[in-house]
């Protein structure tokens, strides 16, 4: 797989698994969608997201599903199918595959992109977590649905955090901070940083760590770039209000996988029909399958979603603010 200029991919992309985030370079929009547009809902010309998204599956080898993001916590898995075209698109955040040449695709401009993959090309995920996708639990959600459909732990999983919204630059209000089980009226948390009366600067790549180191995750990298901070190279809507998307995606190429999928074949199910999916009780969802351990193209880990909020940036709480950020930010926690 060869990277256009400036687009990013995980140290472990390789092996039989690919990965990568676009940026802002490499396609054919113009004005704010400049250039490399791969969303369809925010104003660009068709004809040249259509032609930016070809360019993007070819780079990726593979056919990238894209999913219709509501900021909620709900995992799909993908196959073949959802790539023909006319094939609906799925309301969910978050999509795994264990099938070979097909992307699980999320869009972002803000929000956070984490990419997931099981030992031995058994199986992918992607997520697209936002703060009230990530205080639902769609991270977890991915872990659990991914481990279960390759027969894996959370601890065998890599994962890495795509660039997003940086801790300098996120102003929230205290429903963000309530949503994270913080109380305001401390004066300062690890992930949460006061900014004026009422604010607090957000670390939401900070509290993705956190949440998959409690999941049992261990190898995480990424989160080191902050898309408000570089305008060139990163669409970003808390910036700019009216901006492009860009996508990342990780899959799993053509004829790898195959021996990982028989060694997995071979031990016994780590889920049942019914059984709780791993993670906050009060968040919990059922495994949705008909008569055998897998969860079907389609279907779904269904959690509580908002469906109010349908677009794939940060979604900001009342009157919050942008503060640019002259540096990168690391994903690490402030210390």
């Amino acid at each position: 797989m060869t990277l256009p200029p400036g687009w990013l991919a995980p140290d472990w992309a390789g092996g039989g698994v690919g990965a990568l985030m676009s940026t802002r370079d490499g396609g054919i929009s113009t004005g704010p969608h400049a250039s490399m547009n791969l969303g369809d809902a925010c104003g660009d010309d068709p004809a040249c997201v259509a032609a930016n998204r070809a360019r993007f599956a070819a780079t990726c080898a593979a056919a990238p599903i894209f999913l219709r993001q509501v900021h909620g916590a709900r995992v799909v898995r993908v196959g073949a199918e959802d790539a023909r075209a006319g094939s609906p698109r799925h309301a969910a955040d978050a999509s795994l595959s264990t099938e070979p040449g097909v992307a699980c695709t999320v869009l972002v401009a803000d929000c956070l992109p984490v990419l997931f993959a099981a030992p031995g090309g058994r199986g992918v995920a992607a997520a697209h977590a936002g703060w009230r996708g990530l205080s639902a639990g769609v991270l977890e959600a991915a872990v659990a649905a991914l481990c279960e459909a390759a027969g894996c732990r959370p601890v065998d999983l890599d994962a890495w955090l795509g660039a997003c919204i940086g801790p300098a630059a996120f102003e929230v209000g205290a429903d963000v901070v309530e949503a994270f089980g913080v109380d305001p009226g401390a004066a300062g948390t690890r992930h949460f940083a006061p900014a004026r009366p009422g604010k607090w600067l957000a670390d939401l790549a900070g509290l993705a760590r956190d949440r998959l180191g409690a999941a049992g995750l261990v190898r995480l990298g990424g989160a080191d770039r902050c898309v408000v901070a570089d305008p060139s190279r990163f669409f970003s809507y808390r910036r700019d209000g009216v901006t492009g998307r860009m996508a990342a995606a990780v899959w799993i190429a053509a004829g790898a996988g195959r021996r990982g999928r028989l060694d997995a074949a071979a031990r016994p199910s780590p889920a049942r029909r019914g059984q709780q999916v791993e993670g906050d009780p009060e968040r919990q969802g059922t495994v949705e399958q008909e008569g055998d351990a897998r969860t079907e193209p389609g279907s779904a880990v269904r959690h509580p979603l908002d469906e109010r909020h349908q677009d794939d940036h940060v979604e900001p709480g009342d009157g919050d603010q942008i503060h640019f950020c002259a540096r990168r930010f690391s994903g690490s926690a402030p210390r």
